[in-house]
């Protein structure tokens, strides 16, 4: 797989700063996004990004997800639900410093934070042949 993202420095990355989060497209109100490297084609299927992806407090989505990229996911603030019903109840809870690792076409979620949360997320699509 090759990867192909721009050559940054450590920086410094305020995640409390409302700049620079943008809501990610058909993602409830109360979740946004901030691109931290790279770009995800989803028409083309190709690229990468790392992203981090923050829930404010009470959100929750109502359906699961499935996309045709790998995805991985940690955990690094907050507390984050797997599973819940369409009215934000239920499903199973999780802490800081746990991960997933998804592979295209796996369904999961929805999800909700009580508190708030947030995630670091790499995406990538598998490099042709």
């Amino acid at each position: 797989m090759a990867i192909n993202k721009e050559h940054k420095e450590f920086h410094s990355i305020d995640v409390e700063a409302r700049e620079g989060w943008a809501p990610p497209p058909g993602y409830p109100a109360g979740i946004q996004q901030k691109i931290l490297a790279g770009e995800l084609d989803e028409v083309n299927k190709t690229g990468n990004r790392t992203r981090l992806l923050r829930f404010d407090a009470g959100v929750y989505t109502t359906k699961p997800f499935v996309h045709d990229y790998w995805e991985e996911v940690y955990l690094v603030e907050g507390d984050l639900t797997v599973g819940n019903d369409e009215n934000g109840e239920g499903g199973e809870a999780f802490v800081p410093n746990t991960y997933a690792c998804r592979p295209p076409g796996a369904y999961h979620g929805p999800f909700k934070s009580e508190n708030g949360c947030v995630l670091l997320e790499i995406h990538y699509y598998e490099e042709k042949a």
